[in-house]
């Protein structure tokens, strides 16, 4: 199968990176059909022409929340979907790393760069697969993120059970892992060998600058939204690797 697939860029609290993933978009080995750019309240932040006059913009004087990118993949007309970070900048391989495991695995409803597998609802103890902890072998994990690949029927069953407004922030992850889960189809890392980072989803020196400053949700909020979506998806059905 050679992947159909629409990328979904964002762009809020860190618009100075946009430039430097749609030069990696552009690299990449396997070319997306089409770019949709999510512009989510970026303080008057303007696209850059080139870039603009090559995607679909979605534009809001309205923060969503990590949602809105959601929304403006409902538009795209493409079977797969490929959803990135701010924070995340792919190697040059990486779209064709997700076709090829795609390929690989009947079962694949979401693909991620960084996967977690939890061993408590506190969000306390975990471990992470991917480009944080790097992985030979396609891996199994409970839901991943930082840059989400995924058939576009995933969509409904997302928005059927999206917590907006109880969580705005976050769970987003866990929810499109959960909306997979209800298709039969489960969440996994690609290969992210440590020779070879141009297969890799992001690139751990960039991730380590731009996902740790004062933007990242991960850090600013990290015990209390995100334990309580576990709790609040277990309630859901939500099944856990280790069976929590």
């Amino acid at each position: 199968m050679n992947i159909d697939l629409t990328i979904i860029l964002s762009v809020y609290k860190r618009p100075w990176a946009l430039e430097t993933q749609y030069d990696s978009i552009l690299s990449q080995s396997v070319k997306p059909k089409e770019i949709i750019i999510s512009q989510n309240e970026s303080d008057n932040f303007k696209i850059p022409k080139h870039i603009s006059d090559n995607c679909k913009v979605f534009s809001s004087n309205y923060n969503w929340g990590v949602w809105s990118r959601f929304s403006a993949a409902m538009n795209a007309k493409t079977g797969y979907i490929m959803i990135l970070d701010d924070d995340t900048i792919p190697g040059h391989r990486w779209i064709e790393n997700c076709q090829s495991t795609f390929n690989s695995r009947s079962d694949a409803g979401v693909l991620g760069t960084v996967g977690i597998v939890n061993q408590d609802l506190n969000y306390l103890n975990y471990e992470r697969v991917g480009w944080p902890e790097p992985n030979n072998l396609i891996e199994e994990v409970d839901f991943a993120g930082h840059a989400w690949c995924f058939p576009r029927e995933l969509l409904i069953e997302f928005w059927k059970s999206a917590s907006i407004g109880r969580h705005d922030l976050s769970g987003e992850d866990v929810n499109l892992s959960f909306a997979a889960q209800q298709l039969g189809l489960k969440t996994y890392v690609p290969p992210h060998p440590k020779d070879d980072m141009s297969l890799w989803g992001s690139q751990p020196d960039t991730a380590m600058q731009l996902g740790v400053d004062n933007n990242a949700i991960s850090v600013n909020y990290h015990g209390s939204h995100f334990g309580q979506n576990l709790k609040d998806y277990k309630e859901k059905g939500f099944k856990y690797i280790n069976k929590l």
